[in-house]
């Protein structure tokens, strides 16, 4: 089974998704996390964002920074956000964080998973 792992460049902690979402609201042009900029509104993933990855031909995960280093240590050293292609036992960066933060737009985020998925089967 193939599975694309968004993985957020925040921690899941309530005081840090509290401080995120100040920060993002308050200051979004120096928030680190692009993949969040890009992808939620507020507390809430858009619904723009929710429909396009249920209706790509592979699943999809999603963790935070904290989350992630604790499952896959040995990638604790990838920049993020990030998004990995997990086959079976296999994890491959798919779209770099240099990749994701020069996004500006969800309509971009799309295209570049759209076409990278479309390149993976």
């Amino acid at each position: 089974m193939t599975k694309l792992l968004f993985v957020y460049n925040a921690n899941s902690s309530l005081f840090n998704q509290l401080g995120d979402l100040i920060h993002k609201t308050v200051s979004p042009r120096t928030y680190p996390c692009r993949l969040c900029g890009l992808t939620y509104s507020g507390v809430s993933m858009k619904r723009e964002w929710k429909e396009f990855i249920e209706a790509l031909p592979f699943q999809s995960a999603f963790l935070h920074k904290d989350e992630f280093v604790k499952k896959y240590l040995t990638f604790s050293n990838t920049p993020l956000p990030a998004v990995f292609l997990e086959k079976g036992n296999s994890l491959t960066l798919f779209l770099n964080a240099q990749e994701i933060n020069k996004l500006q737009t969800l309509n971009e985020l799309k295209d570049v998973v759209e076409s990278k998925v479309n390149n993976e089967q």
